[in-house]
């Protein structure tokens, strides 16, 4: 058995509060891209993660990770799997990907071993495991709150559009960034997603000003309707207006700057 764990954007994202735990309270909006790590499952007498692909390397001291850990928590008594993670999105790059990757697991686990939760059982399990993996369960389109796992699901029309992402092969403490926040409150998320923004990139620019650059390469490419930064960055991404106008902004940034990342596909 196999299942994806899809790539997570912020289209927008604003910090309204710091709770007294040392959380945020956020208002966001969460889509999710048609590619990402791939997990697979097979038989086995424990619980055992392999890992591989192009970002392999940025787990290699992880020995517990979020997969691992979603696992047990969903494990029957006498029931072992033996996972296969291929990782392609970089880590600590504001795409979500080991939330993901954990939601992913739980979604493939709970079929593997025929445990019939639903999706609501599902995501209320996934609360424990970190902020987004609540978003991640359903990778669907939605307008998440309090620390982003109060979800509404939202109609946006985005669904197949062309986006193209871009990190500068930056890792970006997503905890350093929200500890970095200056307190102000610069107001709710509006309706229209497009006139938000993400309070968190003043703050990850200033850590890694390789962002600025990213940004603008994208927002000058023919077709990008609109360029951001994502959750706690470094990666960014651009919408566009076509597939044909995407693939051209990728080929014309990986001429400019090869030792970046980049991933063209579409919102799901």
């Amino acid at each position: 058995m196999r299942e994806r764990a899809y790539a997570k954007i912020n289209l927008a994202l604003h910090v309204r509060s710091r709770e007294p735990d040392g959380y945020h309270r956020i208002e966001t909006l969460f889509a999710f891209c048609e590619d990402g790590d791939e997990l697979e499952v097979a038989p086995a007498d424990g619980l055992e993660l392999h890992v591989e692909g192009p970002m392999r390397q940025d787990l290699s001291d992880e020995t517990d990770n979020l997969v691992l850990r979603a696992a047990r928590l969903l494990q029957p008594g006498g029931k072992g799997a033996s996972l296969r993670l291929t990782k392609c999105l970089p880590i600590a790059a504001g795409l979500g990907g080991g939330s993901a990757d954990a939601a992913a697991a739980m979604r493939l686990l709970n079929r593997f071993w025929a445990l019939d939760l639903d999706s609501e059982k599902l995501t209320e399990l996934a609360a424990s495991l970190g902020a987004d993996v609540p978003a991640c369960i359903g990778s669907v389109t939605a307008r998440g709150e309090g620390r982003g796992d109060r979800l509404q699901p939202v109609e946006t029309g985005l669904g197949k559009m062309p986006v193209l992402l871009v990190n500068p092969r930056k890792a970006v403490s997503t905890a350093a960034v929200f500890r970095g926040w200056d307190g102000i409150d610069r107001g709710p998320l509006p309706d229209d997603w497009r006139a938000g923004r993400n309070d968190l990139e003043p703050i990850a620019l200033a850590m890694v000003p390789e962002i600025g650059e990213v940004l603008e390469r994208l927002k000058a490419q023919s077709g990008a309707r609109l360029a951001r930064m994502s959750g706690s960055g470094a990666t960014c991404f651009a919408l566009f207006e076509s597939v044909v106008e995407r693939d051209a902004a990728h080929d014309a940034i990986a001429a400019e700057r090869p030792d970046w990342w980049q991933l063209a596909t579409r919102l799901r």
